[in-house]
């Protein structure tokens, strides 16, 4: 299974992002996929999560309102879409997918077993 995360880059407080994270190999719509971020000197944190179908989705509570996750299943491509960016959204974003669990949305990284390269999300004040 590979990821390749893309979409990252530099915008304003206040703009939007899209990452984009396409999969290749196994079982994409079996399995539940999610984005996490790690900033300069943090631990990587669960961002958003979603189920194998797409129907199940979760948030961290710091993006609710702002980040919307979804999932393409045909084209085996899942989706973060950031509105409202605020400079602390800055870190480096991974995708990750879980064969761990495929109706159920997956929030511990130590349930994610194959992961995308990052991608860098910075955001000016």
């Amino acid at each position: 299974v590979q990821l390749q995360a893309s979409g990252g880059g530099l915008v304003q407080a206040g703009g939007s992002l899209r990452l984009s994270c396409a999969a290749s190999g196994g079982t994409f719509s079996r399995n539940a996929m999610g984005w996490f971020r790690q900033a300069p000197g943090k631990e990587r944190e669960f961002v958003a999560g979603v189920s194998g179908s797409g129907g199940s989705t979760y948030y961290t509570d710091s993006v609710k309102g702002r980040f919307t996750i979804s999932r393409d299943n045909a084209k085996n491509t899942m989706y973060l879409q950031m509105n409202s960016l605020k400079p602390e959204d800055t870190a480096v974003y991974y995708c990750a997918t879980s064969y761990k669990s495929g109706s159920i949305v997956v929030v511990t990284t130590r349930n994610y077993d194959y992961w995308g390269q990052g991608t860098q999300v910075t955001v000016s004040s």
